[in-house]
């Protein structure tokens, strides 16, 4: 274990870092490596990031991958990621998979300007805030999200809570899912009663 990680992610991340620094995507990993590295350490095996490329440029950009080892786990992997905004794949080496998240919301834009550079187990990374990881994760609105979230309050009981729920109220609203901001607002109650 790395700094709360899998050893075998440090080799995808560096890959990975190379590989968008090259393309000049602007990045940050989310998902349970930022999760276990900002918050609670908790077991994952691959690897997500939010990246902003230009749609022109996504052919290109997976053709580029393959130069540090990274290929499409799928086939028509660019035409998957039009239906979807995610290009999923795959570490070679490693077989890792990873999931590149192709953001394009201001939202999203905004927490790929703000990211911070961090040192996990010697690879350079670009995390996102803690803030905008928790509405990610609120938005995602799974199991292991909302445990995350827990977790990342625990750890940084300062946040600026009223800024995210914002957010989480805004998705909520565009979205229909009144749940999001309710369930959001319910874990909020449970963590600040836990001492």
């Amino acid at each position: 274990m790395a700094d709360g990680l899998p050893a075998n992610l440090l080799k995808p991340l560096l890959d990975l870092g190379r590989w968008l620094d090259a393309i000049q995507a602007q990045s940050v990993i989310v998902g349970g490596v930022a999760a276990s590295f900002l918050g609670r350490p908790r077991f994952t095996q691959d690897i997500d990031a939010l990246a902003i490329i230009s749609e022109s440029e996504w052919s290109a950009a997976v053709g580029a991958a393959s130069n540090y080892g990274i290929v499409p786990r799928i086939d028509d992997a660019v035409e998957f990621a039009r239906r979807s905004r995610v290009l999923l794949l795959r570490h070679q080496e490693t077989q890792i998979d990873i999931d590149i998240i192709l953001g394009g919301l201001p939202f999203e834009e905004d927490a790929v300007t703000n990211g911070k550079r961090h040192i996990i187990g010697g690879v350079t990374v670009r995390l996102p805030k803690v803030e905008d990881l928790v509405i990610m994760k609120a938005v995602a609105h799974r199991p292991r999200d909302l445990q995350d979230i827990e977790g990342l309050l625990q750890v940084h009981p300062n946040l600026d809570l009223s800024g995210v729920r914002q957010w989480v109220r805004e998705f909520a609203s565009v979205t229909g899912m009144s749940e999001l901001i309710e369930d959001f607002d319910k874990l909020l109650a449970r963590v600040h009663r836990t001492p």
